[in-house]
């Protein structure tokens, strides 16, 4: 007799709800800097363009010109978006707070 169960159907259940570790080949890859990032999107998909921002802060507007473009799916957006999240809170965790707000991050100057 058996009691309906099934050990093999219950491993199964156990590896299909464990992430599964990626191989990645990264031999020719393009390290790419940007600092700034421009975030759009259709209803199937999110695009995000990554480019070079030259001009410093007052300066003349200059156009930002987009160098990558990364087309995902909402499902790979928020896997990214939490891997993203918990990067930077282990970052603060280790090194303080990012601060984003340039004139927070300013070190007043001594008037002498």
């Amino acid at each position: 007799m058996s009691d309906g169960s099934n050990p093999g159907s219950e491993n199964e259940r156990v590896a299909a709800t464990q992430p599964v570790q990626q191989v990645i080949e990264a031999n020719d890859l393009e390290p790419l800097y940007a600092n700034f990032a421009r975030v759009s999107g259709l209803p199937e998909e999110l695009i995000l363009d990554f480019g070079l921002n030259p001009q410093a802060t007052g300066a003349q507007p200059v156009p930002v010109k987009i160098s990558q473009r990364l087309v995902v799916n909402y499902y790979t957006a928020k896997r990214l978006w939490m891997a993203l999240g918990a990067f930077l809170q282990r970052h603060e965790q280790t090194f303080g707070e990012v601060q984003i707000d340039v004139s927070k991050r300013v070190i007043p100057q001594r008037v002498k």
